[in-house]
């Protein structure tokens, strides 16, 4: 559905855009929707995502340390 709007333009302006739709053949309005949909333009394609990441980020080798050890109390860390 289109949208109504009021635009002032300046007086210059406005006869260029009547001489060109009389030269033309065309409107002032069909004029200026092209004019905004060549400035405007939708980009034809989505951006490219990349790849998920599914693994750890960092590869290592060896043995996984445990998640909290069990020598140190946890509150001792914190309040230090």
């Amino acid at each position: 559905m289109p949208v109504r709007t009021t635009v002032e333009i300046p007086e210059p302006l406005h006869d260029i855009l009547r001489r060109q739709a009389e030269r033309s053949g065309a409107s002032i309005r069909s004029l200026i929707v092209q004019a905004i949909e060549q400035t405007y333009q939708q980009p034809t394609q989505p951006p490219k995502k990349g790849k998920r990441v599914t693994g750890p980020m960092i590869k290592g080798h060896g043995k996984r340390g445990p998640a909290y050890p069990g020598d140190e109390n946890p509150h001792d860390l914190v309040f230090s």
